[in-house]
């Protein structure tokens, strides 16, 4: 009599066909150049974002300015860096021999590449949680000095597809073409195609996904992010699928896709490109001085210290005939008893202004400029007027800075304004005000 089959407890069960493709995944995520180069695109953005924070318009005033500046170092200085890893995480197995043990294996060709395809997610998705980290520690910088609005994360997060669809083509390319040296010219190639559109000034120019924008008063569109993705992405999984999928039409779902992505960002708002006026930015914020101070709602927090810097200039138009009621700032035109006031965003450093006397020194040169036609500095008697209106300029809004380049009849001119009168101070700023400065017969001396 046969006996019975003993069941053994302690042998392994069989692992599952999801566990199998999971955890050469996971494996990959974990070593290889993916993290690196994920640390390395994150350290590349921030030390870009450190090195301009201490520019006269830095980036921690706006939300906009912050965003702006991360797409293009993200994308300009991290767009190569992420190809050029995908570049080298797809010739790996070429370099290693191990080329011909994949084509053996008993797969469909597109299981045996998605399976293959491991080192694509970390070549694709370091780089893109490398801007991300770098992404959230500058916003988390910027918090604290702006004024008002919040930060645009959906171009953020664009910005992150666009290097992970870079890190997949560059993938692709080390696959074609394991060439030791196809990453760095590969890195150098993008950089190049990344930022030839900046030098451009067409609504196709959006195409690049290192292209930034400076919208003080602007926003994109509500279409500008998803079609962005699209755009990006679908160029990425085109080549992909052209390359490891057994039927190669499997790529033209995507292809199309990003096809009509580009149109919709190229033509879509009227061929203006993918911006329009933000109302509520440029919203005007006033205090109640006389003249009045104005400046638009992104920049309400430096209101009282725009204030501050014009007051003693307020002090010696108040009443003049002439002088502007109203300094206001910002995208709209200037009415007839208004003056245009410097940026302060563009003079202010973490929510400071930098210098408020040269900012003062600004705005009366901004009240003092008249769109003035060649001919006019062809005058005999331009350089004069160009001295008394140095002069005049130095005296309502004193900088040092702007001193040393007084000549010596600016300074004597000065001297002049210094010792009048209260009255003759009034009458001489009220005939100065009403005199054609494009005119160098009219401008009064002193």
């Amino acid at each position: 009599m046969t006996a019975a089959p003993v069941l053994d407890d302690t042998a392994p069960a069989p692992t599952p066909a999801r566990a199998r493709t999971v955890r050469p995944l996971l494996s990959e995520l974990r070593r290889g150049v993916g993290p690196w180069a994920g640390a390395a695109l994150a350290l590349t953005v921030s030390i870009a974002m450190y090195g301009k924070a201490d520019y006269i318009d830095g980036w921690q005033s706006r939300w906009g300015e912050a965003t702006s500046l991360l797409r293009t170092a993200g994308l300009l200085l991290g767009g190569p860096l992420a190809v050029a890893a995908g570049c080298w995480q797809g010739g790996r197995e070429r370099r290693r021999g191990t080329g011909e043990l994949w084509a053996s294996t008993a797969r469909t060709p597109l299981r045996r590449a998605a399976v293959a395809a491991a080192p694509a997610a970390p070549a694709a998705l370091w780089p893109a949680l490398g801007h991300l980290l770098a992404a959230t520690g500058c916003l988390l910088a910027t918090w604290p000095y702006v004024s008002a609005g919040r930060p645009d994360l959906l171009l953020v997060l664009v910005d992150a597809v666009a290097l992970a669809a870079l890190g997949t083509l560059g993938f692709v390319a080390g696959r074609v073409i394991p060439w030791r040296l196809t990453a760095p010219l590969l890195a150098a190639a993008t950089y190049v195609v990344l930022g030839f559109p900046a030098y451009g000034n067409t609504p196709w120019q959006w195409l690049d996904p290192a292209m930034a924008h400076s919208y003080n008063w602007d926003k994109a569109v509500w279409w500008f992010a998803p079609a962005s993705v699209v755009w990006t992405g679908g160029l990425a999984a085109t080549a992909f699928l052209a390359y490891a999928a057994r039927r190669r039409t499997l790529a033209l779902p995507p292809l199309t896709a990003a096809c009509a992505a580009a149109v919709l960002i190229g033509t879509g708002n009227g061929g203006q490109g993918p911006w329009r006026a933000d109302t509520a930015a440029a919203r005007l914020v006033c205090d109640d001085g006389t003249p009045q101070v104005c400046v638009t709602a992104v920049d309400s927090r430096l209101l009282p210290q725009v204030s501050a810097a014009l007051a003693d200039l307020n002090g010696a138009l108040r009443g003049v005939p002439g002088a502007p009621v109203r300094w206001t700032d910002g995208p709209r035109p200037t009415g007839p008893d208004e003056a245009s006031l410097p940026t302060p965003a563009f003079e202010s450093l973490r929510g400071r202004l930098r210098d408020p006397g040269a900012y003062a020194h600004g705005a009366v040169q901004y009240l003092f400029s008249d769109s003035c036609e060649d001919q006019d500095y062809e005058h005999p008697g331009w350089a004069r007027a160009s001295e008394v209106n140095s002069a005049v300029i130095q005296w309502l809004a004193p900088s040092a800075a702007y001193e040393p380049v007084l000549t010596d009849r600016s300074r004597a001119d000065l001297a002049r304004l210094k010792t009048k009168s209260p009255a003759e101070r009034r009458a001489y700023l009220a005939r100065y005000l009403a005199a054609d400065l494009c005119d160098a017969e009219e401008v009064p001396v002193p």
